[in-house]
């Protein structure tokens, strides 16, 4: 029954959908053709042709929605997931019929129509799916459209478990009891009851209305996973494993599916697809205007670096990016020539003697790294990311910090999330790893642009950059 109720509001939401995408098609019509916004020059289109388009679109929309999985339930992803997944599909359906129509010569349709479309139907059908989340907690926070939950294992994994639940009641989900082997019957794990070992699973079946079974056994609980998923063959309810890895997983765990074989991805780039697009293309405008800006001022520095200290006006220098990656980085040079011919390599210093009188100036307004937006043109670098650090120095820092070469899933970037923090210059490795890896962990582009306002609004100019 709670199935057959799932599946009908999901044909609700189908239906509420295809009224929203039909509204927006009408909207963006008039947008376009009657609100003296833009210019009309080969006059008003008929109506009627845009509503002869009007079913393609609804099925491409409907197909590219389904493709995205959002006509499954999503009880367990937040709001925030689903609406990207919104704009993905809104986006891809947009160019598919932008696509057909560039070749469809019977009749013109306007390029900023199909535009303004996206834009209404992304925002309408978020605002359709915030609104059956806000429905759903409704009835949720009052009972019905619940899912009772049996957890077997009350170690630390169904504990954390218990958790996740309790913080996210607007899933609808309610924990009946625990069954483990090693806790009394009768007692109770952070308020819930203890209904048995897993030998009872079948009796407390018969007697809890149970919608999920989920295991959440340590490695060494096999047999007691085998003997229950063996007393579950023929039962109806959902059965869900959570695997014992957690303290395995480093970044950006994950499920894939390969042919039907589950994998567990204990470590991955939080980038890919439609992220890593989106990424470079802001990386690649930005870069351009920002080069473009400054041309000016770029010349000025050159003239500024050679009128006081012989060599030349660029430094480049070892660094390493993505997967382990070396490339040359490019700055503006702010110490002598061959600074560390004597020295070898060496951390920059408070007071360091061997920086020119420009270069002092340089390296405290940040300036010296304006060079570094080249790099992020030509793809070595982003804007945003982990600051890159020489292969020498992270030979050492591997070996002493765990987890410091998981940086390197993503592009070095100019500025970062340590960065705005505070932490630059000769300031704690252990310290900027951790919030490099939370900017790996949280990523999204909303995220970037909130990084690059910092960076404007706290000022280029920082204590620990010398």
């Amino acid at each position: 029954m709670l199935k057959k109720h799932s599946q009908v509001f999901l044909s609700l939401l189908f239906v509420a959908d295809l009224l929203t995408l039909t509204a927006a098609w009408i909207v963006a019509y008039f947008l376009r053709f009657h609100s003296g916004l833009f210019a009309l020059e080969k006059g008003i289109p008929p109506f009627e042709a845009y509503l002869a388009l009007l079913p393609f679109a609804l099925v491409v929309w409907a197909v590219t929605l389904k493709m995205m999985g959002l006509y499954q339930p999503r009880r367990g992803l937040s709001l925030v997931h689903e609406f990207w997944d919104i704009i993905k599909a809104s986006t891809l359906a947009t160019m598919v019929l932008i696509l057909v129509t560039f070749f469809y010569r019977e009749e013109s349709y306007s390029r900023i129509g199909m535009v303004l479309f996206w834009g209404t139907s992304t925002s309408l059908l978020a605002l359709n799916r915030g609104t059956a989340r806000e429905v759903l907690r409704f009835f949720r926070s009052r009972g019905h459209n619940l899912r009772y939950l049996l957890i077997v294992g009350a170690g630390a994994l169904g504990r954390q478990l218990l958790e996740r639940v309790r913080d996210n009641p607007w899933l609808g989900l309610r924990v009946v009891g625990f069954l483990d082997e090693t806790a009394p019957e009768g007692t109770s794990v952070a308020g819930v009851p203890v209904l048995g070992g897993v030998k009872r699973l079948k009796e407390v079946l018969r007697r809890h209305a149970v919608d999920q079974v989920i295991f959440a056994l340590p490695i060494e609980a096999h047999g007691a996973l085998e003997a229950g998923l063996s007393d579950l063959a023929d039962e109806t309810v959902d059965i869900k494993l959570i695997p014992d890895v957690l303290e395995y997983l480093m970044l950006n765990a994950g499920v894939e599916d390969l042919d039907g074989l589950p994998i567990v991805n204990l470590s991955a780039s939080p980038l890919y697809g439609w992220d890593r697009v989106v990424k470079r293309l802001a990386d690649g405008v930005l870069s351009l205007g920002v080069l473009t800006a400054t041309a000016p001022l770029w010349l000025l520095i050159s003239a500024a670096i050679k009128l006081t200290s012989p060599g030349p006006v660029f430094f480049r220098q070892e660094r390493m990016g993505l997967g382990g990656e070396v490339f040359m980085m490019l700055k503006f040079r702010t110490m002598v020539a061959g600074a560390e011919e004597e020295t070898g390599p060496v951390w920059a210093q408070a007071e360091d003697p061997r920086r020119t009188r420009v270069g002092v100036f340089l390296r405290r307004t940040s300036l010296d790294e304006l060079p570094q937006f080249w790099n992020v043109l030509k793809g070595e670098m982003s804007i945003v990311g982990p600051r890159p650090e020489r292969p020498v120095f992270i030979g050492e820092f591997k070996q002493q910090i765990p987890r410091y070469m998981l940086r390197h899933k993503v592009k070095a970037g100019i500025t970062g999330w340590a960065q705005v923090n505070g932490l630059r210059g000769n300031t704690s490795i252990e310290k900027r790893l951790e919030y490099d890896l939370y900017y790996l962990e949280h990523w999204s582009l909303a995220f970037d642009l909130k990084i690059m306002w910092l960076t404007i609004w706290k000022g280029l100019i920082h204590r620990n950059a010398y």
